[in-house]
C-alpha cells in the first residue's frame, strides 16, 4: 500500500465538504478549525471538550501555523456543541477520504481483510433519560489496522440491526468480511455477497438449524463418509506466553444435498481448531465454525479467523489506553463522534513506524509537534 505524503495545512481541506450546522451568526470559529483541533487533541490523548481545549490553549503558537483561527482557540463549549451538531455520518465520510488519499489503494493482490465488532461505552448509560450504556458496531480494516467506519446503537441486542447499515457505509468490494456469530444472518450475508465482498461468519447456537447442519457435515467427513468433499487445510504452531498452540484450519465445499437451503450464499465451511498445551503440561481445545461464501485457501482461512482478533485488540486499547470506557459522555451524537475519533487517532497512531505502544506514541505527539506532525500526515509510514 503507497503513502502519499500531505501536510498539516491539507488536512483541514477534507472536511470543506463537510456542511456547517450552526446558525451564521454562531460561527466565531471556523469549522475546519474546531475539527482538526479536535482530532489533533484525541492524538495527543484528551478525552473530551474540555481537555481538547486546554491541549489547544498550550500549542497556541503551532496551531496558528496552520489554521486561520480568527478570532483565537475555541472554548471547550464551543468545541462540545459542534461535535453535537455534527452527523456522524457525513463526519466519518471526511476522514475516510483522508485516509484514503493518503495510503492510496491496491489494485492487485488479494481481497482486504475488515472485522466487523461492537463494543459498549459502559459508563455513558444516562438513568435520568432512560438510556442503556452507548453500542458502538464497527469495521476495521484488519491487516492495515484503519478504522472504516461506525453505527451506534442503544444494546447490544440492536447490533444485528446496525450492522446492514454499517455495510452500506463501508467499501465491500474486493473486500473479506469477518464477524462473530451475532452477525450470523441472512439479511447481513445476502447484504455482503450483493456489495460485492465475500464473508467468513462465525456460527453458533444463536442459528440451530445452520449450526447443527455444519457439526453433521463435519462429522460425516471425519468418519469418511464424504471422501469425495473437496477440501484444503493448513496448520500452524506457536510458541509463546508459556504455552504452545496449534491450529488447524479445514475449508470443504457445501455439498449439493447441505441441509441449509436457505442460504444459498454459503459456499464453503470452515473449521478452526486449537490445542494448547499449557507449562505445566494440560491441554485445551476450542473447535469453532464458520461459513464462507468462497472457498478459499485454508491458509487464508486462517489469516481471517485470526485477524479478527485485531478489533479485539483495538477495543482493548480504547479502553486501556483512551479509557473510553471509563467516559461518562451522555449526549449520544457527541459519545458517537468522540468514540470515532478516538478510532480514527488509533489508526493515526498504530501506522507510524517508530516503536512504541501507542500510550508511548500518544506522549511522544503530546510533547513533540514535529513527531505529532508525522503522525496526523503519515510521513513516518
Amino acid at each position: 500500500m503507497t503513502t502519499r505524503f500531505a501536510n498539516v495545512e491539507s488536512i483541514g481541506s477534507y472536511f470543506e465538504s463537510l456542511s456547517d450546522p450552526r446558525h451564521t451568526r454562531n460561527r466565531k470559529h471556523l469549522l475546519i478549525d474546531v475539527v482538526v483541533i479536535a482530532v489533533c487533541g484525541l492524538v495527543c490523548g484528551s478525552d473530551g471538550p474540555t481537555a481538547i481545549h486546554r491541549w489547544a490553549t498550550n500549542r497556541r503558537d503551532w496551531l496558528k501555523g496552520s489554521l486561520t483561527l480568527p478570532n483565537g482557540i475555541p472554548s471547550r463549549d464551543c468545541i462540545r456543541r459542534l461535535l453535537i451538531a455534527l452527523q456522524p455520518e457525513a463526519f466519518q465520510r471526511c476522514f475516510r477520504d483522508w485516509i484514503a488519499d493518503a495510503l492510496g489503494s491496491d489494485e492487485v493482490g488479494p481481497a482486504r481483510l475488515v472485522a466487523i465488532d461492537g463494543k459498549t461505552c459502559r459508563r455513558s448509560h444516562d438513568t435520568a433519560n432512560g438510556l442503556g450504556p452507548l453500542h458502538i458496531v464497527s469495521a476495521w480494516a484488519s491487516e492495515h489496522g484503519i478504522a472504516l467506519g461506525q453505527v451506534a446503537t442503544e444494546e447490544r441486542s440492536n447490533e444485528i440491526t446496525a450492522i446492514p447499515l454499517l455495510l452500506k457505509r463501508i467499501e465491500l468490494t474486493k473486500a473479506l468480511i469477518t464477524i462473530d456469530a451475532v452477525g450470523c444472518q441472512k439479511d447481513i450475508a445476502r447484504d455482503i455477497v450483493a456489495g460485492g465482498g465475500d464473508f467468513v461468519i462465525a456460527v453458533k447456537d444463536n442459528q440451530p438449524k445452520l449450526s447443527e447442519a455444519i457439526g453433521s457435515l463435519v462429522v460425516k467427513h471425519l468418519d469418511g463418509e464424504l471422501e469425495a468433499l473437496k477440501y484444503r487445510s493448513h496448520e500452524t504452531k506457536e510458541h509463546g506466553h508459556g504455552r504452545r498452540d496449534e491450529r488447524s484450519y479445514f475449508v470443504a465445499r457445501v455439498p449439493p444435498d447441505f441441509a441449509a437451503k436457505e442460504w444459498p450464499w454459503i459456499r464453503a465451511i470452515g473449521t478452526a481448531v486449537r490445542i494448547t498445551t499449557h507449562a505445566d503440561g494440560s491441554q485445551s481445545d476450542e473447535v469453532r465454525y464458520y461459513v464462507l461464501s468462497r472457498f478459499l485457501s485454508g491458509k487464508r482461512f486462517g489469516e481471517a479467523v485470526r485477524a479478527h482478533w485485531s478489533i479485539e485488540s483495538m477495543h482493548w486499547v480504547l479502553d486501556v489506553t483512551f479509557r473510553e470506557d471509563e467516559g461518562r459522555t451522555r449526549q449520544r451524537i457527541l459519545g458517537n463522534n468522540l468514540s470515532w475519533l478516538r478510532r480514527f487517532a488509533v489508526t493515526l497512531l498504530k501506522r507510524h513506524p517508530v516503536k512504541d505502544s501507542i500510550r508511548g506514541k500518544m506522549i511522544r505527539c503530546l510533547m513533540s509537534t514535529h513527531f505529532l506532525d508525522e503522525v496526523l500526515t503519515l510521513q513516518g509510514d
